[in-house]
């Protein structure tokens, strides 16, 4: 089964910027009308100016709102009507030690992580499954699959998002609704600087990819119908091997990073 991509209505969170605003530059070219949200209008209003110029007769709506905030999410939600594909790429970060991360940080990504991706997608479910057609596509983590000590909060959001997409799949078998998950690795996105990176390390640069060859393995793989996307070759090896290894092992391979998390100054 494959998701209706082809003069859609698409929705993608997170669009004003990094993967979220390259999946919404290579889903212009082929659905009906693509709807954009995210919190800076300003951004949205320049990506869709720029995405109409290249295909006047593609339909953008720009459609502001804070996924933190459940009202906005249901005010969304009734102006959006009609949703074929959703793609919930909207997320936060935080690189921390757990104590030394803001409470109020913490909420406002499990509030956009989970609560606003469950929200938008019970909202769309009903009027997929009446038509026996549409397509999910959740943007998660590599730190779904496996986890880092400095993450403990952003890895679990990613744990329940690889959770919920894989049993939200298989309840939907037959249905004609389709669910795929998207886990990368580094990716150059404004991710580093918004939730912090108290390492001072960089990404390895083997591991990182760009968001458009991201936004694309993405999207070939959801319209393959696939449950589970890893782009970039090595990342694919290294989640491969997260995932076959027991849990022992990955503990005492992040023991050292813990304790030099814990050396470094608040």
């Amino acid at each position: 089964m494959r998701p209706p991509i082809d003069n859609a209505i698409a929705v993608v969170t997170g669009a004003s910027s990094g993967i979220g605003e390259e999946l919404a530059r290579q889903l212009a070219p082929r659905v009906g009308t693509l709807i954009l949200v995210a919190r800076r209008k300003a951004r949205l209003d320049a990506l869709a100016a720029e995405l109409t110029a290249k295909r006047p007769a593609l339909v953008v709506r720009v459609e502001p709102c804070d996924l933190s905030e459940r009202d906005q999410i249901a005010d969304l939600l009734g102006r959006v009507g009609r949703v074929d594909v959703l793609v919930n790429n909207a997320g936060l970060g935080d690189i921390a030690l757990f104590e030394r991360s803001e409470y109020g940080k913490l909420e406002t990504m499990m509030r956009v992580n989970m609560l606003g991706l469950v929200q938008l997608t019970r909202g769309v479910l009903d009027s997929m499954l009446a038509r026996k057609a549409g397509g999910v596509l959740n943007i998660s983590s590599s730190a779904g699959i496996a986890w880092v000590p400095g993450m403990a909060a952003y890895a679990g959001t990613k744990h329940f998002v690889t959770a919920f997409s894989e049993a939200l799949r298989l309840e939907l078998v037959g249905t004609g609704v389709v669910v795929t998950q998207v886990c990368p690795g580094p990716v150059a996105t404004e991710f580093e600087s918004v939730s912090g990176n108290p390492t001072g390390m960089e990404s390895p640069k083997l591991l990182e990819l760009t968001a458009e060859a991201c936004a694309r393995s993405a999207l070939k793989g959801f319209e393959s119908g696939r449950a589970l996307v890893i782009p970039g070759g090595w990342m694919k090896v290294l989640m491969g091997v997260a995932r076959v290894s027991p849990r022992w092992m990955h503990r005492l391979a992040m023991r050292r990073f813990g304790r030099f998390l814990r050396k470094k100054p608040a």
